[in-house]
């Protein structure tokens, strides 16, 4: 079998917030990626980060409707440091963002946080306590 993981991909109801959300954690979605209605940015290690409207779905699947019932997704970020953790979820909150769960040391060791996209995903952020993540 010659499958290989290429890309997460996310369906977003609100293109441009959610292009604005990511682009603030760092993601580098190209100039004019907020008014259109897929858009792709590159990861580390060649994957890529794909958003989709519901209505570009839609297109080839009418069927499709958005999950119910709680959470769509979470993806999980690494921080540089706990103080990493501890601003980029006090920038997200302060733009607006819901926060989840405020950072806390986890007893898995790390500094861990949640927050919220602009569909309801969780994103994790987190950063080893001490030494390597367990």
């Amino acid at each position: 079998m010659s499958t290989r993981f290429d890309a997460i991909g996310l369906v977003v109801s609100d293109m441009a917030a959610s292009v604005v959300f990511y682009r603030r954690l760092g993601f580098a979605f190209p100039e004019g990626a907020e008014r259109e209605p897929h858009a792709e940015a590159d990861l580390p290690g060649g994957l890529r980060l794909l958003l989709d409207t519901e209505e570009t779905v839609r297109s080839f699947h009418p069927g499709w409707r958005p999950p119910s019932g709680g959470g769509r997704h979470s993806l999980a970020l690494r921080c540089d440091g706990p103080a990493e953790v501890d601003a980029v979820y006090e920038d997200l909150v302060g733009a607006g963002h819901h926060g989840e769960l405020k950072p806390w040391d986890a007893f898995w060791g790390q500094r861990y946080a949640v927050v919220h996209d602009p569909d309801g995903n969780g994103v994790d952020l987190f950063a080893p306590l001490g030494g390597e993540t367990p």
